[in-house]
């Protein structure tokens, strides 16, 4: 469904890296109780994600088995959105598992770019994959969900075709708009190498 993002991101599973996307599209649709939702997913590394974070809260998913937590378990999918109104991040495995909840995100500050406009989880989303080899999917709370990799911003979804008329990626810069279904998908062009 996301071929343009998922092309991307070679590391981890598609299956895997597209479950949570459609997970991080949930929440910016539904978010909670009549109110927008924004959080952070963390996607594969999570060993050094681990090391680069630190517990906010008691870690509500400890102890509960891993076939429990695999992000495709429905009844998981409902506590993530429960969880989402909380502060900090989900680091989530490269097999799917929810490792943690309610991390603080401490990855040291590297260069990186982004546009201007953009929050914390933003910000500790693309330090966190500039400092890993995790992938970071944050759900604004204006419903826009950002993917990054690498330190670098790799998509956005934006759930509502509406919002795509006054949205604007990256002024000048070239994008490629696919849409699925209701959702629009916007990447940057990718710059073909000079051979």
């Amino acid at each position: 469904m996301f071929e343009s993002i998922l092309c991307q991101v070679t590391e981890y599973d598609p299956a895997i890296l597209e479950s949570l996307i459609e997970l991080a599209v949930e929440i910016a649709r539904e978010g909670r109780e009549g109110r927008r939702v924004g959080t952070l997913f963390t996607l594969g590394d999570e060993d050094a994600v681990m090391a680069r974070s630190r517990s906010l809260i008691l870690n509500p998913l400890e102890g509960h088995p891993e076939s429990a937590r695999h992000i495709t378990d429905p009844n998981l999918r409902g506590t993530i959105k429960e969880l989402a109104q909380l502060d900090g991040a989900f680091v989530v495995s490269a097999a799917g598992i929810v490792v943690a909840a309610c991390r603080y995100l401490d990855a040291a500050a590297s260069p990186i770019e982004l546009p201007l406009g953009l929050g914390s989880r933003h910000i500790a989303a693309a330090h966190i994959s500039s400092a890993t080899r995790a992938v970071g999917i944050v759900v604004s709370e204006s419903a826009v969900i950002r993917l990054f990799c690498h330190g670098g911003l790799i998509g956005e979804i934006i759930p509502e075709l509406w919002m795509l008329k006054r949205y604007d990626f990256q002024k000048g810069s070239p994008i490629v708009k696919e849409t699925v279904g209701d959702l629009a998908v916007i990447t940057p062009r990718r710059r073909r190498s000079a051979s």
